[in-house]
């Protein structure tokens, strides 16, 4: 691949290489003309040429609207529309009608808060949740805990920071109707054991949701398999568009599950006495969809399956052994989370704040996240207020880790 640097770690024989794509990502080039050293992909990856092109044709001379027009550019669009939903099912092991499209991860959890939950969970029931679980996966089941009254439990993390599953063992109860973890940490790139988790639910009768953000870019992914009951991803850390994600949920428990936002689109018949809707995955996506942005996604899953998701595992963790080897290597970097991580790395450097650290790297053409990554109770759990974070994608190369390793170098000299 394309290095970007003349620095000897760039060459390292231990980083693999998938073949070179970086050229396919018109964002990883600065207005300049220079390599971008882009470490975020964890927040958002960038968008390769296929997928700018697809959405680009699906808002103009392919674009109608959906389900609805008997013209044929409509019917056409319908059916590139629909054939997103099945290569979605496909690439995660499920079935098209087990696949609601949504807004991303975020608004699939508050569906399932507000749906499964609104009706299954009530006063003296149980949700486990745990320590390092994102935001969107903890604030959902809270303000429905605000109006049904069931408990939250919270697992706690192993030292190395993964989730603590002989520890949920011990605290799952049948008072438990469901478990909601991460199946990879969007802060330390901890992987679950997804299989385990979804036995030891399973074992009490709960159902078992899995936030699958980070696990589906870098991971392979098989519902059927793993036996959780709803995964949910959103598109735009895919390489794909922002505005749409998945829930996948098995078909029993949707068919079950009442509609959580009223239109168009989700009915069956609608009269002032009473309305009926239509079954899933209609059901749950009234309104006209986004249209354009589906047909991103299903391009932006052509290009990572053309890649190869294993391949792409192996170049991520490659890169993030290398990574967390060479920052271990520096005088006053704390390295968190365990050797094992999947595309992210998370750190500190004594006696400044990830902003400021941030902020020079920026300076020096590299772009990392700082702050708490919308995990605060992970970072009560770590010690610290906020980390940096670096993490890769299939674009990224050593020629990253070293331009990296050189702005915090330039950090230290500027803080002394």
């Amino acid at each position: 691949m394309n290095q970007g640097t003349s620095s000897p770690f760039a060459s390292r024989p231990d980083v693999p290489a998938l073949a070179d794509v970086r050229p396919d990502f018109p964002g990883l080039v600065t207005a300049g003309g220079r390599p971008w050293h882009y470490l975020d992909t964890a927040a958002t990856a960038q968008k390769p040429q296929a997928v700018i092109d697809a959405v680009a044709r699906a808002m103009g001379p392919d674009y109608a609207t959906v389900h609805r027009g008997v013209y044929a550019r409509s019917a056409e669009m319908t059916l590139a529309y629909e054939a997103a939903r099945r290569k979605v099912a496909a690439f995660i092991g499920g079935q098209e009608n087990e696949i609601v499209f949504t807004r991303g991860a975020t608004e699939a959890i508050n569906l399932v808060a507000c749906s499964w939950g609104g009706t299954q969970l009530a006063a003296g029931d149980r949700v486990l949740l745990s320590a390092l679980e994102h935001h969107a996966n903890i604030v959902p089941w809270q303000l429905l805990r605000e109006r049904i009254g069931f408990g939250i439990d919270v697992c706690p993390l192993t030292p190395d920071g993964r989730i603590d599953l002989d520890a949920a063992a011990r605290m799952l109860t049948p008072a438990h109707k469901l478990v909601a973890l991460a199946h990879v940490s969007n802060v330390l790139g901890s992987t679950l054991d997804v299989q385990r988790a979804a036995g030891l639910a399973h074992g009490v009768g709960a159902r078992l949701l899995l936030d699958g953000c980070q696990a589906v870019p870098r991971l392979p992914v098989d519902v059927a398999a793993i036996g959780c009951d709803f995964y949910v991803f959103s598109a735009h850390k895919l390489y794909g568009p922002t505005g749409i994600g998945a829930l996948w949920a098995r078909a029993e428990i949707l068919e079950a599950m009442p509609p959580w936002h009223g239109g168009g689109a989700m009915i069956d018949r609608v009269t002032f006495a009473r309305t009926t809707y239509a079954p899933p995955p209609a059901r749950f996506e009234a309104g006209t969809p986004a249209i354009a942005e589906a047909i991103g996604l299903a391009a932006a899953i052509d290009y990572v399956a053309a890649a190869g998701i294993a391949a792409i595992a192996a170049h991520e963790a490659a890169l993030t052994a290398a990574a967390r080897e060479e920052l271990r290597r520096l005088n006053r970097v704390t390295v968190f989370g365990p050797e094992e991580s999947a595309g992210i790395v998370s750190f500190a450097l004594d006696g400044v704040h990830p902003h400021d650290l941030g902020t020079i790297l920026d300076e020096e053409g590299v772009a990392i996240r700082a702050g708490h990554h919308c995990a605060q109770p992970l970072m009560d759990w770590l010690g610290v207020p906020a980390t940096a974070r670096a993490s890769f994608g299939m674009y990224s190369d050593a020629g990253d880790i070293a331009a990296l390793l050189r702005g915090i170098e330039r950090t230290r000299r500027i803080f002394g």
